[in-house]
Order: C-alpha cells, then structure tokens, then sequence
C-alpha cells in the first residue's frame, strides 16, 4: 500500500485533478535535491565546455584580430579614422554554431531525461510500463530528436531569408532583380517574417517530441506523437499556453542577468588587452562575458522547469493505457 505522500499525481482522472503548473512544482519540490544535482552538474560542465570552444575558437581566430589590430596601427598612423569589418568574423562565428547547438543539444538532453525521469514517477499510474533504456540510449535518442527537429524546423526561414536578401538586393548599388518599391518586392522582403512564423508554429508542434523520446519511442515516432498530440485544439492551446510564458521568461531572465554582469565587460577587455596587448580580441571578449552569464544563469534557472513542465503535459496529453491484465476488471469497474 502507498501512503498518501508517496501515491502519485494522477493526470488521467483518477483522484485530484491538477493542472500543469502545480504539478510541475510539486515534482521539482518532491525531487528538488536531485534535479538541482543534474542542473548544476549539467548547466556547470556546459558552461565549461562552452568556455574551452569559445577560447579555442578566439585562439583560431587570432590573425584576424592581429590584422585589425595592425590595420588600425596603420590608419592612426595616417591619421584616418579606422572602421574595422567584422565580416570574417561573423563567417567564423557562423561556421562553428553547430559546435554551440551541439553542446546546447547535450545539455538539453540531460536535463530533459532527468526531468523527465522523476515527473514520470508521479505522473503515471505504478502498473505503467515504463521505459527500461539506459541514459546513454536515452541522450542518444533526445539528440536524434533534436537534429530531426532542426531539420524539419530551420531550414525553411534559412532558405527564404537567403533568397530573399539575393532578389531584393541588401545594398543599395546592388543590381535588384525586383524594382525596389513594387509589390512583389515588398511581398519578397515580407517573405522571411512569414517563413519564421511557420517555423515557429512547427516548433511548437514538435515540443512534445523530446519527453516522448525519453518514454522509449524511436525518434520519428517521437516527433510523430508530438505532431498527433499538439495538432488539437486543445492540445495546441496548452502547449502555447507553456511555452509563450516559458519564453518569456527565458528572455526576461536572459536580458535581466546580462544587464548585472555588464560590470563584467570592462574588466574583461582591461584584463585581455592588458594580457595581449590586441584591443580587438579584448573588445568582443567584453562584449561576450555578459551575454555568457545571462544565458548560463537563464538555463538554470528555466531549463529545469520548462523540461519539467513539458514532460508533464505530454503525459497529460497523451492517451491513457489500459492496465496489463486488467481489461475484463476496468470495463466492469466502469460500467
């Protein structure tokens, strides 16, 4: 027999009926001590991670600091002012964001299993089958989905953005196959909004698919049951209803933490410019430190609880199984 404190949250009718919100802090309180362990083992090895590839990347980057650094040398030697191009800069950058999105991906993983681990010891009914995968199979399942999901999502916005910077021009002496100012031109401009728009909806579509991941089923079938969960009414509401306020304060405590750590920015640049004697490598140092801080402060902060909360709800939304063994006693009990 379970006592009273140890018998779990039913979602499925059967007893109290909660709504999402209070049963995800009723898991992170029962569980508090384990997912803070996950969240600061998990949170502390990706900042580190990150930390390492972004030193690598500005070690890898370091002749393209050196020749600003010469150029504006050269340009207050000739006594013209000096605007540097960041251009092979932001190729860099661009090139190595799949390192951070991989390391995103990791994290995420981990901390969704876990999450999802301890929502599903008081979400489900003891008879439930559960899932039996090891955590290797399971962080390999979650980056499955999470690859999937990026490629059903990101490659439409991608794809329209470029075309249509290459058919409206982005300079103003650039030939334009589109008269600028015509209706097409403006329907070709206002493309790109409209291809981030159907991205998003299909990101909020496929939100479920992760905690279906780490119930057992197979990437595909995981994105699939997400699709046949959130493709309701009522299930496209409650997963908007979790994720806009989720995003929200993501951003709110991103842009909060940012703003603390700006103190951060000068000692930053003073501390590398002193050490290297290269203002450029200094400046965008300091520009980054902040913005490191308020996106590792927001993942602790909000990844436990976003994970938590999605797990939950794909556990609400998800059909109810029928015990084993117990089909003739659950019909009679019913009728």
């Amino acid at each position: 027999m379970l006592s009273q404190h140890d018998r779990p949250l039913s979602l499925t009718g059967e007893g109290p009926h909660r709504g999402v919100t209070a049963t995800v802090f009723a898991v992170l309180r029962r569980h508090r001590r384990m997912v803070a362990a996950a969240t600061v083992r998990v949170v502390g090895l990706s900042a580190l991670a990150g930390l390492l590839l972004t030193v690598l990347i500005f070690a890898l980057s370091w002749p393209l600091f050196t020749r600003m650094r010469n150029q504006r040398i050269w340009y207050h030697h000739l006594e013209d002012p000096y605007l540097h191009d960041h251009t092979a800069l932001a190729w860099v950058a661009l090139g190595t964001l799949p390192l951070f999105l991989l390391l995103l991906g990791i994290g995420s993983a981990a901390l969704q299993s876990v999450c999802s681990r301890v929502a599903a010891t008081q979400t489900r009914p003891p008879h439930e089958d559960r899932s039996h995968t090891t955590a290797p199979t399971r962080l390999r399942s979650l980056l499955a989905v999470y690859t999937l999901r990026g490629l059903v999502v990101w490659p439409l916005p991608l794809l329209v953005t470029y075309t249509a910077t290459s058919l409206t021009g982005d300079q103003l002496d650039t030939p334009e196959p589109l008269k600028r100012g015509s209706l097409p031109y403006h329907l070709v401009a206002a493309s790109p909004m409209a291809a981030i728009f159907i991205a998003v909806l299909l990101r909020l579509a496929l939100a479920l698919a992760p905690a279906a991941a780490v119930t057992g089923l197979a990437p595909r079938a995981a994105l699939r049951r997400s699709w046949s969960l959130t493709r309701t009414r009522a299930g496209s509401a409650r997963v908007l209803a979790l994720a806009l306020p989720s995003a929200v304060f993501c951003a709110a405590v991103i842009r909060l933490m940012t703003q603390l750590a700006l103190p951060l920015r000068p000692l930053a640049r003073s501390f590398l410019e002193g050490a290297t004697g290269n203002f450029f490598a200094a400046y965008y140092a300091g520009i980054l430190a902040p913005v490191i801080v308020g996106v590792v402060v927001a993942a602790a902060v909000t990844f436990p609880f976003t994970c938590t909360a999605f797990a939950v709800l794909y556990d609400r939304l998800r059909p109810s199984r029928t015990p084993p063994g117990d089909t003739g006693g659950t019909a009679a009990s019913t009728a």
